[in-house]
């Protein structure tokens, strides 16, 4: 009897420690093989699935600016402090007069019970986000004397709910919350909203409203287009819950009409209309969990009816082997993306050019807030880079060049801030809104 117990104590010790084994390799960090720039461009390198059990987790931990310390500027470029103190500076507005709104704001409270739910808390509170509630008001900046500095700034609209987007049409001001958007009368000039808002349509936020944000952009007609990302990695959750999702819509404001414009998009962010031309760009965050270089970020051309294949296919037809295929095979449809911006860079906030007085080289592009990666090893983003255009309207076959950077520590294991958003300011210059560093940077020709 002893002879059997022993037998069996040792085979549940072998178990033990083969699972113990097999769990840690399961959760090492997928160490990527290729680099950001090798991921980047028109045609950037697809790697090699790594469909991984655990996250690659290697998160920076977020501090603050030193005084005198700034991020780098590129050659012939100068930076400065243009506003700070900032809670949380998502977005910006550049309104005609040169005042600049700027979107304090974070996730709205979320369900942290669970194991899941405690380890992504921690994740946010290391990476410098909820920490502390939603400011959720929009802010107002005003450089009356021209120095490059705002010596005016003002609680211009509060109560609001995560708010993120913003578009001046006329004399109407929307703002995008994080479940609705909403239309407030605009007189150029205030420093605070005298103006009561208007609900034009509700907005995408049940669930757990894993992104929250709702980014917002006017087309030249006045229509509005918004991007709303998915609720879930690979709809891991059921599609039911994925209802106008990982889509960008398409609002009506006079009608209060809402429908999908274009879908499959796991999460569209930053959003715009090519100079001169009614043709939306956006960029996008894509799926996670296939490894350190999977899949791409990207920067792309968005037409009514576009599907990019989410969450069954990615860059043109790559199938996702986690997802269940639809009923209906639509790979055939799936649309390839215009421009790579490296695996898990995360852009957030982008621009064209039109108006940027920087020189030559920034002129007829897009620039770009890699807001930075949370989940590759090495990490990723956590800079300003500008994609050059041809002729033809789209991006030429070169790398992104590097407007600002250094937001990443020297040690590569802190930030002293992360760019989310970027705007080209009345006077030429561009803006860069860092949110953990509470900063808008002001980047101007040197000298």
């Amino acid at each position: 009897m002893r002879k059997i117990l022993k037998y069996v104590a040792l085979a549940l010790l072998l178990l033990i420690v083969v699972g113990a084994v097999t769990l840690y390799v399961m959760s090492r960090p997928d160490v990527a093989r290729f680099s950001t720039a090798e991921l980047s461009g028109r045609v950037p390198v697809m790697a090699s699935q790594k469909t991984e059990t655990f996250p690659t987790i290697n998160v920076p931990e977020a501090t603050s600016w030193p005084a005198g310390q700034a991020p780098r500027a590129a050659q012939g470029l100068a930076v400065q402090r243009f506003a700070e103190g900032l809670d949380h500076p998502r977005t910006m507005l550049v309104l005609p007069n040169g005042d600049v709104l700027v979107a304090e704001s974070q996730s709205p409270p979320r369900d942290t019970s669970g194991i899941e739910g405690k380890v992504m808390s921690n994740l946010m509170t290391k990476g410098g986000t909820g920490r502390r509630p939603s400011a959720n008001r929009i802010a107002l900046l005003r450089d009356a004397d021209g120095d490059g500095r705002a010596e005016v700034k003002t609680a211009y609209l509060t109560g609001l709910n995560s708010p993120y987007g913003m578009a001046l049409v006329g004399d109407t001001l929307y703002v995008a919350n994080t479940d609705a958007l909403l239309a407030f009368p605009y007189i150029a000039g205030e420093t605070m909203m005298s103006g009561k808002g208007e609900k034009i349509v509700d907005l995408p936020a049940k669930g757990t409203n894993r992104h929250w944000t709702k980014s917002l952009v006017a087309a030249p007609n006045g229509w509005l287009y918004i991007g709303v990302g998915a609720d879930s990695n690979i709809g891991e959750k059921g599609m039911n819950r994925e209802f106008r999702r990982a889509s960008v819509l398409e609002v009506r404001p006079a009608q209060k009409y809402i429908r999908t414009f274009a879908a499959g998009i796991r999460n569209p962010v930053g959003l715009g209309f090519y100079p001169g031309s009614e043709r939306l760009w956006t960029v996008v965050n894509e799926r996670d969990m296939l490894g350190s270089d999977l899949v791409p970020d990207y920067l792309t051309d968005v037409t009514e009816g576009d599907f990019y294949g989410w969450p069954w296919y990615y860059w043109g037809g790559f199938v996702d082997p986690r997802v269940e295929p639809e009923a209906e095979d639509r790979r055939q449809y799936v649309k390839r993306p215009e421009y790579g911006l490296g695996a898990h860079t995360a852009p957030l906030g982008m621009t064209f050019t039109q108006g940027l007085d920087l020189g030559d080289r920034w002129a007829n592009g897009a620039l770009i807030a890699l807001h930075g990666s949370w989940n590759r090893e090495p990490v990723a983003g956590y800079s300003v880079v500008f994609v050059k255009f041809g002729a033809n309207g789209k991006p030429v076959d070169a790398l992104p060049v590097t407007l600002l950077d250094q937001f990443l520590g020297k040690d590569g294991e802190t930030t002293r801030g992360r760019p989310a958003d970027v705007k080209v300011a009345k006077d030429g210059s561009a803006l860069v809104a860092d949110d953990t560093g509470g900063v808008i940077w002001r980047v101007a020709k040197a000298g």
